[in-house]
């Protein structure tokens, strides 16, 4: 420091003069104190900082509520339940269980397995004995199960066994099936049998949590609960060849082969699908179908021992094989073209002619004949409906009345 400095800051007795530059120099005594060659280690600052952490979340954590707050300093506002616009949210718990638990402890004894025999004829080797497994559940106590058709082989296996939640097996036989919706009802000789509650699959709302109960792979894991979402409603899918299953539910439990016939429950443990299939070329991508299709058949099996629909009365195919096989355009996109009209059937009466394509029924679309097989089921004996058709490239629409099909048809 030369003079002119020091005469900036020293006065005639060579005292500090009260300038603003004394921070400054507060400053730097301070660094003079602590000695000009001495520095700290980081592990010093690091005890130092850690040491008072400590110290300050003990006070603040236990010291503060318990001695200060209310008797030296004032309650925060955060301890008097009024911290600003947080809202507090309470969680009663009646019974340590979840969803899924509950709904599993309602519906598991009115899931039961079902194995089967079925010949099969293979033209090489001639016919074979083959065992098939699946599920079903019980909608009504004197012996009524709803399962799927293929698991009870299309009504064709030779026995059906019928295994209970209690470990009884009884015999079964299928009192109607339908390899077009894939349902069937088996019917056993047993009573007092628990049955599970059937939900409204109209109201179902992507999302929702979706239980499956079934037998995966077989009978050694019988009763497997699995549990996902509702992922998707009104899924079509194609099953073989020649059936294209529709307004299915798509959720992601998993259905594995065994799960076939099972039901799928709702968070209220009610039947909503029975489950029939899952794309084998992708996880999470099983199908149900919906409980409200299954009701109208229950009821009326259940009080007449066979259900029967109501039939039109053609013969026919879809317009895309038709064009396909003949190599022809008809003046259609879709719907089925009528080969035959059964004499005497409502058809026939509604004067419904060979050639004529189908392609709406009240003015839904049809697609196939499965599909409009499958619309039947809404009708009952004397219903009428329009029937719209196009001939000869022209469209027109004809009133048909519905009657109840006969037993060769």
């Amino acid at each position: 420091m030369d003079n002119g400095d020091k005469n900036n800051y020293f006065n005639e007795n060579n005292e500090i003069k009260p300038t603003d530059y004394n921070k400054t120099v507060y400053v730097e005594r301070y660094n003079r104190h602590r000695g000009p060659n001495k520095r700290r280690g980081l592990f010093s600052y690091f005890l130092v900082a850690l040491i008072a952490a400590l110290i300050g979340g003990l006070i603040s954590a236990y010291i503060a509520p318990t001695y200060l707050y209310g008797n030296i300093i004032p309650v925060p506002e955060i301890y008097q339940g009024n911290g600003g616009n947080n809202q507090q949210i309470n969680i009663t718990t009646k019974d340590d269980i979840t969803a899924v638990t509950a709904v599993a402890k309602k519906a598991m004894e009115s899931v039961v397995g079902i194995t089967t025999v079925q010949t099969v004829d293979y033209f090489f080797w001639g016919p074979r004995k083959e065992q098939g497994v699946g599920s079903g559940v019980i909608v009504d106590s004197k012996g009524y199960i709803l399962t799927n058709s293929h698991v009870v082989a299309d009504g064709e296996a030779d026995r059906i066994t019928v295994l209970f939640a209690n470990g009884t097996k009884k015999e079964g036989r299928v009192l109607w099936n339908d390899p077009a919706l894939d349902l069937a009802i088996v019917k056993v000789n047993a009573t007092n049998l628990p049955v599970a509650d059937l939900g409204n699959s109209d109201n179902l709302q992507v999302g929702e949590l979706a239980v499956a109960i079934g037998n995966p792979l077989g009978l050694e894991f019988q009763r497997t609960v699995t549990s996902g979402v509702i992922s998707g409603l009104n899924r079509t899918i194609r099953v073989d060849a020649n059936n294209v299953i529709e307004d299915l539910i798509q959720t992601d439990a998993s259905i594995n082969p065994g799960n076939s016939g099972g039901p799928l429950l709702n968070s209220n443990g009610e039947v909503i699908g029975i489950n029939t299939a899952k794309i084998q070329s992708a996880e999470g991508l099983g199908f149900a179908i919906p409980i409200n299709t299954a009701k109208p058949i229950i009821e009326q099996v259940i009080e007449k021992g066979r259900f029967k629909t109501v039939y039109i009365g053609i013969a026919a195919v879809e317009v895309e094989k038709y064009e396909s096989a003949l190599g022809i355009d008809l003046k259609a996109d879709e719907g089925v073209i009528i080969i035959e009209v059964s004499p005497n059937s409502p058809a026939d009466y509604a004067g419904i002619r060979p050639g004529d394509i189908v392609t709406k029924l009240n003015g839904e679309k049809v697609i196939s004949m499965n599909h409009l097989r499958r619309m039947l089921y809404e009708y009952r004996p004397g219903d009428k409906a329009t029937l719209e058709i196009v001939r000869n490239g022209k469209t027109m629409e004809v009133e048909i009345t519905f009657r109840e099909s006969p037993d060769n048809y």
